[in-house]
């Protein structure tokens, strides 16, 4: 209800409103009535009047007033507004309407908001609304196997919020209920609570009634688990009854004080509560400087027997697995309390062995242990072989089924814990070995297919190789060719990034060098047989098995980060063993600012040597070299390239084509191949060979001379000098 200045109103019933009003305020252009915002216009028929008026609004309809009291109203006026008017004389002032106790209207709000929550948490099954901090039974987990009261929830003192958090390692039910129902709250995070720190209970073995074990308990460890009484002993395993069930107590011990008690009967696993969390056997760790950490008491006892005390378990059950999340603060940690309730004594240790499960929960928990614990001080215990076919999968089993002997050498040939990105020569063994017999035949390189320039080049999957030229010396020809050459003799697929060739006329060019038939007959092909309608049909059929294209179809030049993401789809999708990017000069190289040309193109490279590296593809990457002053029409060589001195330095084999332009040399179908640079030995060296250019199918031949300007007598190439001298 809104009071307006300079009147006074009554609400007579839900159908109308009466309020007064002097002349001033009745002849104000418009204001805002009490029952909402409709407006009120001053009344042209009272403007004469200088008597105070009443006057009131119909909520109802215009023409169907009902009027309680017409007595009241027996000189009411209405006019076509829907507003009446009497004079003040013949209407008695009405009483106003008393304020309402904002108390009670806040204890209403607050009766509201309690019943609204309380209404909340009974459908999650917790029945309780009171302001603070409450332990009860989870209604998600009911407490596990004991009914352990171990959800937190937590009310707040207005009423308005709610935040749990189960306790329990195998839960961890959290959430939140806002009654406000508008996501506000007076809390900031509704998912964590207030840190509440209550001091553990103290224990002994007096009060939690412990006993010594009985002979069969022992007989049990014994037959089963292999398990000797003197180790049973040492570690002060007890017994508890709860009724007529009997449960094997393993004491948790901190400098000889008892701290936690774990309890486990034929159909569960339970721990005291209120207790704090420590490793199993935590005083068998103090000032070592190797420890080793196991999954279970019992795979504690089965290390000791193999010879070895320095070992604790885990008081809790592995995850099932790793989570990728950042690692969480001690206080947020919940789930490896034991960890830093223990990290003095692990503080100290340089060497720790993870002789945890072989199964996937017990190396989410290697994982998660290695991440806090620092994996550079981490080893890894690898159980021997069951069978062809699987491992043991912890040490009890290797104790029953091999003995302790076999246990203690599975522990003392634990291997370092893997870290990403170091690595050591023996983890290469097997990579080295089919490398040294040639196990894929491809070790030494694949042919190029011309036999001059196999004694210096040769193609080796995950290497890459920059070809440079001038202008129209057949750069791209010559890597096409090359390509058909290969694919020919060992059946590679390649991905083709070239932005200066149109699809059809890259697909012209390697059909005239697959069929070696021109694709016209006019000019170029006019005295040599057209490639057939059946032979282009299976040309084509070729072309889609062999090739891959990518091409940026818009108007954008494309990155080298976009080619390398399509090529490494090609790669999984298509077998590509090679891919090609010609060239370099089409590509977009926006860099960062402050970035420098000869900085983006040293980045760019090793971008594109790890991908090839990881794929095992080898990419042929094509750059032209910057404007020549004064050439004379020699070869250029790798310095000449545009951009940087990385494209030589970064390179795995550079090469120069250069096709005779000077007819007094030698044929205007000469070209020579440069080999600039080769960093694999095995693979090639440097020097030159020379090929014949087809110009009609675009095929590249061996020669057995070279021209006198590069040799002063004609000579057979190196294949042929070998095998002469032979």
């Amino acid at each position: 209800m809104v009071f307006l200045p300079q009147c006074r109103f009554l609400r007579v019933n839900s159908r109308a409103t009466i309020f007064t009003g002097s002349m001033s305020f009745l002849l104000a252009k418009s204001l805002v009535t009490p029952a909402g915002n409709s407006h009120v216009h001053a009344l042209h028929s009272c403007s004469g009047s200088s008597s105070q008026l009443y006057f009131f609004r119909f909520h109802g309809k215009k023409n169907s007033v009902r009027v309680t009291t017409p007595h009241l109203f027996s000189s009411v006026c209405r006019n076509a507004s829907g507003y009446c008017y009497i004079p003040h004389a013949a209407m008695p002032i009405p009483r106003p309407i008393p304020d309402i106790d904002s108390k009670t209207l806040e204890s209403k709000v607050v009766d509201e908001k309690q019943m609204k929550l309380k209404h909340e948490l009974q459908l999650l099954g917790l029945d309780v609304c009171i302001p603070g901090q409450h332990k009860l039974i989870c209604p998600k987990c009911e407490g596990g196997s004991t009914s352990e009261k171990s959800l937190a929830l937590h009310i707040s003192e207005d009423r308005s919020s709610a935040v749990w958090l189960c306790h329990r390692a195998t839960c961890g039910w959290k959430g939140g209920t806002d009654t406000f129902g508008n996501g506000k709250s007076s809390y900031p995070r509704m998912d964590k609570l207030p840190k509440v720190n209550k001091p553990p209970r103290e224990i002994t073995e007096d009060s939690l009634e412990l006993e010594s074990l009985s002979d069969p308990v022992i007989s049990y460890f014994g037959n089963k688990h292999m398990i000797s009484r003197e180790t049973l002993r040492r570690n002060n395993v007890k017994q508890k009854r709860f009724g007529d069930q009997l449960a094997i107590a393993f004491t948790y011990w901190r400098d000889g004080i008892l701290v936690s008690c774990k309890y486990r009967d034929l159909n569960r696993t339970f721990r005291e509560v209120n207790t704090e969390s420590i490793f199993y056997g935590l005083d068998d760790i103090k000032d070592a400087s190797d420890i080793i950490i196991v999954e279970d008491e019992i795979h504690k006892f089965s290390v000791e027997e193999a010879g070895f005390r320095n070992c604790v378990a885990v008081p809790d059950l592995a995850p099932q697995k790793v989570t990728n999340e950042k690692l969480p603060s001690e206080a947020e940690d919940t789930n490896y309390k034991y960890l830093w309730n223990c990290k003095d004594y692990t503080a100290k240790a340089s060497r720790i062995i993870l002789a945890t499960n072989g199964d996937q929960r017990g190396q989410a928990l290697a994982e998660e242990l290695a991440r806090r614990l620092g994996r550079e001080r981490c080893w890894r215990v690898k159980w021997p072989k069951k069978n062809s076919n699987e491992n043991f999968n912890d040490a009890n089993e290797v104790l029953k089924f091999m003995g302790a002997d076999a246990l203690k050498e599975a522990i003392e040939k634990a291997e370092l814990y893997p870290i990403r990105g170091l690595f050591n020569f023996s983890d290469y063994f097997d990579e080295i070995d089919a490398y040294y017999h040639q196990s894929l035949g491809i070790e030494l390189g694949v042919s190029t297919g011309w036999k001059g320039l196999d004694e210096l080049y040769n193609i080796v999957p995950g290497e890459l190789t920059v070809v440079t030229g001038v202008p129209n010396s057949g750069k791209s020809e010559w890597i096409d060719a090359l390509l058909c050459n290969l694919n020919h003799s060992v059946d590679w697929k390649f991905a083709l990034c070239s932005m200066e060739n149109k699809v059809r006329e890259h697909a012209r060019k390697l059909l005239e060098k697959h069929i070696r038939k021109p694709f016209f007959d006019v000019r170029y092909g006019d005295s040599t047989e057209r490639m057939s309608v059946e032979e282009l049909e299976q040309g084509k059929m070729w072309l889609s098995d062999s090739f891959s294209l990518i091409r940026c179809e818009n108007d954008c030049l494309p990155s080298i980060n976009w080619v390398l993401g399509l090529a490494r789809i090609a790669v999984l999708r298509h077998g590509v063993r090679g891919l090609v990017i010609d060239p370099y000069n089409e590509l977009d190289h926006q860099r960062p600012p402050g970035q420098t040309e000869t900085e983006y193109v040293s980045q760019m490279l090793t971008k594109i040597k790890r991908f090839a590296q990881h794929h095992s593809c080898h990419v042929w990457f094509v750059a032209h070299p910057r404007q020549l002053h004064n050439w004379v029409g020699d070869a250029p060589n790798l310095y000449d390239i545009s951009g940087s001195a990385h494209f030589i330095n970064k390179c795995d084999n550079g090469i120069v084509i250069h096709r005779n332009r000077d007819p007094e040399i030698g044929p205007l179908d000469l070209v020579q191949v440069c080999v600039r640079k080769v960093r694999n030995k095995v693979a090639g060296t440097i020097g030159e060979a020379f090929l014949s250019y087809n110009r009609v199918t675009g095929e590249y031949k061996d020669i057995d001379y070279a021209p006198s300007k590069y040799n002063n007598k004609p000579r057979l190439n190196q294949h042929a000098e070998q095998t002469t001298m032979r």
